[in-house]
């Protein structure tokens, strides 16, 4: 930074060409390897020769001594002359690599030299920095920026930058001392990215802790306002790798994947090229309905069979349709199955989301049904909008064997020299890995809907990158894999059964 402090009274000099200096310029001496009598490679030769000739030579002439119990430090003139043909070859061998670095250890150039050479190098380099053109990144602002040329002095004489304002300031000890509270910020100050910015801040006092690795810069704050994120402090950047492309269906696709899991991508990718190898995979979707299920209770277990009864007759379900989908234009009913337990009632709706994965729509067309049902069973009491029957985010057999959201399955024919060559493996030993993994494995651990390599992590590294809820990978990626091998035991079928993607 040394060329920015100069004085603007003072002129820049114009760059300086910068020489190259050899060692020979500098010690007024020719090369080492220029004084050889001989050529390089004969010359190590020679030394190569010598060297393992004169170990040979001592180690034998030792273990002769130790044999006839001679003391080793009596040697003759043959054996002195080995050792220093050793040491003289030992040393040769150390530089054999680099001579030039031999020399520069005993031959150095001066140190102002260098300095010199440094500075004019680095004034040019700044030179070149400051007017280069560089691409930005979506995410974060690369954009440089010509800084003014001020004096020495007047850097050592004004004080540091303050990060923040005095109003700034007040707003963090607020903070900090419990009297504002952080949630209020956005709407506060109507600028997000300033709110953001103060709350980060305030954390990082209140902690001690230092937050200077979390970037705040670059991202579009306004965006999440009353949507994503509350009260955001900065945003994490994961990258994004492309697999593909996949053929399915006849169709070409790329898929996007956000991980940071070495190799996850690549190997993706080689399944990817395996099955377009081998002419692609088809799907077929089985059942496509979101669940959400809520709680009611009653004073006795006769009541809630009541209503268990009434919501599962076939002539009251065009009402219920009805009424259920004025929540969206998207959502439509499919239907109501109810378990009881002593006097409380769960109910497990069904319905399509189109394309969207249809949550909220559906807890709001529960919501318009219990409102509908209070009007005949005023005594229903409802304990909760889900009733952990859905099942939303976690493990359980009713989604496994019922389906919730995509029931896909989804098959190939991997052709025999694909699976040797691009797999690595044969289709015998893959039919057997599954089995005794996949299946018998799985099994023996009393996995539920986890028959399966590592589906999670493809179905994670999707959904982070196309910004789905990644906690629903854990129904989301229920799948058992199957494996046999077709067409006389030469090619290897394979297909994946996935009841429950969200």
């Amino acid at each position: 930074m040394e060329a920015r402090w100069r004085s603007s009274a003072k002129p820049v000099q114009a760059p300086k060409t910068t020489k190259t200096v050899s060692f020979e310029e500098v010690s007024g001496k020719a090369s080492s390897s220029e004084a050889l009598p001989l050529s390089l490679h004969l010359t190590n030769a020679v030394f190569f020769s010598l060297f393992f000739s004169v170990v040979y030579f001592l180690l034998s002439r030792w273990r002769e001594k130790v044999r006839t119990s001679t003391p080793l430090h009596l040697v003759n003139l043959s054996e002195i002359v080995a050792i220093f043909a050793f040491i003289a070859s030992f040393v040769y061998l150390l530089g054999f690599f680099g001579i030039d670095f031999v020399q520069s250890l005993i031959l150095r150039p001066s140190t102002d030299l260098w300095n010199s050479e440094d500075e004019e190098e680095n004034e040019a380099l700044l030179r070149k920095e400051d007017a280069r053109k560089i691409p930005c990144g979506q995410a974060l602002d690369c954009s440089v920026t010509s800084a003014p040329i001020i004096s020495a002095q007047k850097v050592v004489d004004e004080k540091p930058v303050k990060l923040t304002t005095e109003e700034d300031e007040e707003i963090i000890e607020a903070i900090v001392a419990g009297t504002t509270p952080s949630y209020s910020l956005e709407s506060k100050l109507g600028d997000c990215k300033r709110a953001a910015s103060i709350r980060r801040e305030a954390l990082g006092r209140i902690t001690g802790k230092s937050l200077s690795g979390l970037p705040l810069d670059g991202f579009d704050y306004e965006s999440i306002l009353g949507q994503c994120c509350e009260m955001p402090i900065g945003y994490v950047q994961i990258p994004v790798g492309i697999a593909g492309p996949l053929l399915l269906n006849g169709k070409e696709y790329s898929v996007p994947m956000a991980t940071t899991e070495g190799c996850l991508v690549a190997s993706t990718n080689r399944g990817c090229k395996a099955i377009h190898l081998s002419g692609g995979a088809s799907s077929v979707l089985l059942k496509d309905g979101m669940t959400r299920a809520p709680v009611v209770r009653f004073g006795t277990a006769k009541r809630a069979v009541d209503l268990k009864f009434y919501l599962e007759d076939p002539e009251n379900f065009e009402t219920l349709a009805v009424v259920f989908n004025r929540s969206s234009r998207f959502a439509r009913l499919q239907g109501i199955k109810c378990v009881i337990a002593g006097k409380n009632l769960y109910l497990r709706f069904t319905c399509s989301t189109g394309d969207a994965m249809g949550m909220n729509m559906v807890s709001k067309g529960v919501q318009n049904v219990l409102d509908f049902l209070q009007t005949d069973f005023p005594d229903m009491d409802v304990i909760g909008i889900s009733g952990n029957l859905c099942s939303d985010k976690k493990p359980a057999a009713v989604n496994w064997i019922e389906g919730r959201g995509k029931s896909v399955v989804c098959e190939a024919i991997i052709k025999g020299d694909v699976v040797r060559k691009v797999l690595k493996t044969s289709v015998e030993s893959l039919v057997e890995l599954n089995m005794l993994k996949n299946l018998t494995g799985s099994a023996m651990a009393g996995a539920l809907g986890g028959f399966n390599a590592h589906a999670s992590n493809i179905v994670s590294a999707v959904y982070i990158a196309t910004g789905q809820d990644p906690a629903q990978n854990i129904e989301s990626s229920h799948c058992i894999t199957m494996m046999e091998a077709v067409n006389d035991g030469n090619d290897l079928h394979i297909s994946v059964t996935m009841p429950s993607i969200e």
